[in-house]
């Protein structure tokens, strides 16, 4: 008996048609039609960014400021997460955190947000983003008039941030000051929060 080998040839799985950008890349409207497109996507410079599975520090502290923040904020303001910021045609990033005025739209059916309804945008440093949350966002928050930028990093484990004012002559963010136990703030309202409690983990 002759034994015969049997060669099974796979076809690759086909690639969906937004893996391959249009000449004149992505616009922010895009996001809300590709199909299939990975939670959290985000547009920077007219390409698709896409995000990496986040780690413990990145999560626990987003939503603990998030907490906070909602005990602080005035009346007619809010605070999100997990949502897109329309900066220009072409940009259309996802903060890790939004404090939002008194006029952002209030329709639960938003799924994107104007540079002019934004007070406060957070982002917290990760190893895949450090480049992003560093130097390029902090270019375009800018640019586009948002006047108050924070920056999170894990320092010594545990999260340090960074405040930034808007200079309105130079359309650039000033840095000003550094939070490590304690943010303690007047503008644009006034915030008080022991920074230890944004990653007090359980212990076994």
């Amino acid at each position: 008996m002759t034994a015969e080998a049997v060669i099974v040839t796979m076809t690759p799985p086909s690639l969906p048609d937004w893996v391959f950008p249009p000449p004149q890349g992505f616009v922010a409207e895009d996001l809300d039609h590709l199909p299939d497109l990975p939670a959290h996507t985000e547009l920077i410079d007219g390409s698709l960014v896409f995000v990496s599975p986040q780690r413990r520090f990145h999560e626990t502290v987003i939503h603990r400021l998030h907490n906070a923040l909602e005990a602080l904020v005035p009346a007619d303001h809010d605070v999100v997460s997990h949502m897109t910021v329309k900066l220009g045609p072409r940009q259309r990033p996802e903060p890790d955190l939004l404090v939002l005025g008194p006029h952002a739209p209030v329709d639960p059916g938003v799924t994107c947000y104007d540079a002019a309804d934004v007070m406060i945008v957070v982002e917290v440093v990760s190893p895949e983003s450090e480049l992003r949350d560093r130097y390029r966002k902090p270019v375009l928050y800018a640019e586009a008039g948002i006047p108050h930028f924070w920056r999170i990093e894990e320092i010594h484990e545990k999260p340090a941030i960074f405040v930034f004012e808007l200079d309105p002559a130079t359309k650039s963010y000033a840095p000003a000051g550094v939070h490590h136990d304690w943010l303690k703030l007047t503008v644009p309202f006034d915030i008080d929060i022991d920074l230890s409690t944004l990653l007090r983990l359980r212990t076994r």
